[in-house]
């Protein structure tokens, strides 16, 4: 299948942060001919008039519903369709798809969709999601929201929109602050600043073999970074700004944090920990990203990148990045009792702690860590 995968990428926010605003922008640049948008018909503005009858084909707008629900199978009939539609050469290109999802969206469940899918896992690889972040109203949103926070730690790029309309820098310093606590691996971006625009949008996930080597530098670094000094962030927070308490109770549900293994890992073990993982507690794993030392193989790293339940195809790099070797898995979950995670890893990794069976035990009796 030439062409194929086709990169799709996420675009995500708040109603009122300006989704459709960026999108309208972005697609006036010639870098994105031969894209395809999938939007939600009641988004806050329609795509405009004359991008649409340029894009004839292009555009595709969803009958009703919202993509988190709703909407699934349409959107899983939608990607077919293009795929259809490309090999039947109704369509002379498909270079990218861009799914717009609702405000009210969790951005997760259209993931999946795109993750899941036997069929459309050989035509498409998620190339990440774009969460744009009000300036004005982000704090708010994110105090009143779960959602919301849960759109900022899925992302790989956030996009701050109105920052000029924000008149205390303080504000705004703090706002970043916090979405970088929320989600530390994501890149924050200006939505105002002319170089916000394709180049630094999209290619910007690990799936995709022109920037994944420095991709999985600029995550590892900065979560290793921030799981070093998450203590200190985390009290800190409670010196910060108290009218947003209630806020950052929804932040505290949202962890980040990395387990890192020293040496090659058997791959058996590695797909034991995050079947046991994911069978638990899938629904609290927003999302993973890792590399891995394979015993079978210690050379080439294996990257894996999943969706809560999901994990997308494992990539192997063609060496490692700086030559860091070893395993780090940098999870992102909502609700989940961490030490279990931490002690579950660590049994499979060979290196229990003090009361918790080693692999071999686990093997034989997987629910034998308590804390599920």
């Amino acid at each position: 299948m030439s062409g194929f995968p086709i990169p799709v990428s996420v675009l995500t926010g708040f109603l009122g942060a300006g989704k459709t605003t960026l999108l309208n922008r972005l697609l006036k640049d010639p870098a994105l001919a031969d894209t395809a948008v999938i939007i939600n018909e009641y988004g806050e503005v329609a795509i405009d008039h004359l991008l649409v009858e340029q894009a004839s084909d292009g555009i595709i707008q969803l009958s009703d519903g919202c993509l988190c629900c709703t909407v699934r199978g349409e959107l899983v009939d939608t990607l077919a369709d293009l795929v259809d539609r490309l090999q039947t050469g109704r369509i002379a290109r498909l270079a990218r798809v861009i799914v717009e999802t609702t405000g009210l969206a969790d951005p997760a469940p259209v993931l999946q969709s795109i993750m899941a899918h036997p069929a459309l896992v050989q035509a498409f690889r998620l190339d990440g999601v774009i969460t744009l972040v009000d300036a004005v109203n982000g704090n708010a949103t994110l105090d009143a929201h779960v959602e919301a926070v849960k759109q900022v730690a899925v992302a790989d790029r956030i996009v701050l929109s109105k920052a000029d309309l924000v008149t205390d820098a303080g504000d705004l310093d703090a706002l970043r602050a916090r979405l970088r606590q929320v989600n530390p691996g994501a890149e924050l971006l200006d939505a105002g600043n002319p170089t916000t625009g394709v180049a630094a949008l999209f290619d910007c996930g690990l799936s995709n073999p022109a920037t994944k080597s420095a991709d999985v530098r600029r995550w590892l670094g900065e979560e290793a970074a921030h799981d070093h000094a998450h203590d200190h962030h985390h009290g800190h927070n409670h010196d910060h700004d108290h009218s947003h308490d209630h806020g950052h109770r929804h932040d505290q549900r949202v962890r980040s944090y990395s387990l890192v293994h020293d040496g090659p890992v058997p791959f058996s073990a590695i797909e034991m920990f995050l079947d046991l993982l994911r069978s638990t507690h899938g629904d609290k794993l927003l999302r993973m990203k890792g590399v891995i030392e394979l015993r079978e193989d210690p050379s080439r790293p294996l990257v894996i990148h999943g969706v809560q339940k999901v994990l997308h195809p494992p990539a192997r790099l063609p060496a490692w990045p700086d030559g860091q070797r070893g395993t780090r898995l940098v999870l992102i979950t909502l609700d989940m009792p961490e030490d279990y995670v931490r002690r579950l890893f660590a049994a499979f990794t060979n290196r229990p702690s003090i009361d918790t069976p080693d692999r071999v035990a686990l093997e034989n009796n997987p629910l034998a860590i308590a804390g599920r």
